[in-house]
């Protein structure tokens, strides 16, 4: 699996494509489709493509690891 070229969270786009979000979570792209189409996973449509804003996604990931305290 290829390693993510973004060291920190500045270093994110605004919005997240799929290779990118397979890259920065180390994931299948196949997994990130599966999860992008999750409910509660912030996922914007723009015509057929799926990306995530930046500041929903580190929102997301900041809800999701409190969860296991």
């Amino acid at each position: 699996m290829k390693k993510s070229n973004i060291k920190t969270f500045e270093d994110l786009p605004y919005f997240i494509n799929v290779q990118e979000l397979a890259d920065i979570l180390g994931i299948a792209i196949s997994s990130c489709y599966e999860l992008m189409h999750e409910k509660d996973f912030p996922t914007v449509r723009i015509g057929k493509r799926m990306v995530v804003p930046k500041d929903k996604f580190l929102s997301w990931v900041d809800e999701h690891t409190k969860r296991g305290k």
